[in-house]
């Protein structure tokens, strides 16, 4: 699908890069970083049920953390955590082939999502983590949930 999409090419991988191949570097690199079909789903849930947010910025602007969805006079920020890429208790699976790499990169992943947590809490924000696998109905009522407990909003369709 790689070689189809454009992504795979013949040119030979760079001496910086980490990619074991051109194919892996093509897969890498084809991989979202915003508006994945989880967050479209979950931003779609929360639309219906009236609530507006802002997508993809950084819920305090001195802090380099984008979150995925933000509600900035409640100070919620949303984050739609992938299964893989934050170590998901239930399905992630370590990688097979460069599996030193790929730990080292989930356990990066997670103490960055913990030292987020803890920056934005301190900074007066809560934080809602939803993983990708989760219904984005039921996701959904515990963001209104949270962006409730922290402002004046009329009451919404609970959906």
């Amino acid at each position: 699908m790689a070689r189809a999409a454009g992504y795979v090419t013949t040119e030979t991988v760079p001496p910086d890069s980490w990619a074991t191949s051109p194919a892996s570097r093509a897969v890498m690199s084809a991989n979202k970083g915003r508006d994945t079909k989880p967050e479209k789903l979950l931003r779609s849930a929360l639309h219906r049920r009236g609530l507006r947010y802002r997508v993809g910025v950084r819920p305090v602007s001195d802090l380099r953390r984008t979150a995925d969805v933000v509600f900035t006079k409640a100070r919620v920020a949303v984050f739609v955590d992938g299964c893989y890429w934050h170590g998901c208790p239930e399905h992630y699976r370590p990688a097979k082939k460069g599996a030193a790499f790929w730990q080292e990169k989930i356990a990066g992943n997670r103490a960055r999502d913990t030292e987020t947590n803890e920056a934005l809490r301190q900074a007066g924000w809560l934080v809602v983590r939803v993983w990708e696998h989760e219904d984005p109905e039921e996701a959904a009522r515990e963001v209104i949930e949270a962006v409730r407990s922290r402002s004046d909003l009329p009451a919404v369709d609970p959906g």
